[in-house]
């Protein structure tokens, strides 16, 4: 069976809005597309390519709450947000509130999944499996954590180092088709996390960290995006166009 084809696009610096709207209307095209093959299917009629996408992206200074989050965990009035320059959207991936802005590598699969593997934990682990492959690239061992989704860094009690997280994964799935995905800080400003309670975590234990804090290094995102790409092609099992 052959890969699946994947059209990959890097989008810069986007708008949250306008990058979920492009969001849906892949995913709506992707759904129908899955439609129309399930007719053709029962017509005896070759069958059309399914299409999926990679999109890579850095938004503008935004909040975004999950379907399961609370608005408690957002530590900022509406006109707080205004002053300070951050937008908000309650959306419907799932998990609670998070921080996205510039300086983090957002990626967002629009994957059909029935060309893949139909498990939700699965996709979930393998998200998580490319940001681990390429943190190890950089000497540093990444770990998933039981009780939370993400990519975590140990802590260490001798150093007074906390558990960290350094990738934040939320999804949606309708049709075994996907949106959303994760956000791999990279050098973002995270003081910003400290507008929220990320994820809804608030154990003093824990915190939020970047592959530049980790390296005592700035690091660009033009560095990282082809080796991300690179593990998301092996662990996924993909072409790319």
């Amino acid at each position: 069976m052959p890969q699946p084809l994947v059209h990959f696009r890097d989008l810069g610096l986007k708008d949250y809005r306008e990058t979920w709207d492009l969001q849906t209307e892949l995913h709506s095209a992707a759904v129908a597309r899955k439609r129309e093959n399930r007719q053709r299917e029962k017509e005896g009629k070759p069958l059309m390519q399914q299409e999926h996408h990679l999109l890579f992206v850095e938004h503008p200074p935004v909040y975004t709450l999950g379907k399961t989050g609370s608005m408690d965990h957002l530590l900022l009035n509406e006109s707080q947000l205004a002053e300070q320059g951050f937008t908000f959207y309650e959306i419907n991936r799932g998990g609670d509130i998070t921080y996205h802005g510039p300086g983090q590598l957002v990626a967002y699969p629009i994957f059909d999944l029935a060309e893949f593997f139909e498990d939700v934990h699965r996709y979930v682990r393998s998200l998580e499996e490319v940001v681990i492959r390429t943190l190890a690239e950089y000497d540093i061992a990444a770990e998933r954590d039981e009780g939370y989704t993400g990519v975590w860094l140990p802590g260490d009690a001798g150093r007074r180092q906390p558990r960290r997280k350094i990738c934040a994964i939320g999804v949606h799935l309708s049709r075994w088709t996907t949106l959303h995905g994760f956000a791999f800080n990279i050098r973002p400003n995270l003081t910003h996390f400290g507008n929220i309670i990320p994820c809804g975590i608030a154990e003093s234990d824990r915190s939020v960290t970047s592959l530049s804090v980790e390296l005592g290094r700035p690091v660009e995102l033009a560095e990282v995006k082809p080796i991300v790409q690179r593990h998301f092609q092996e662990v996924f099992g993909f072409s790319l166009d």
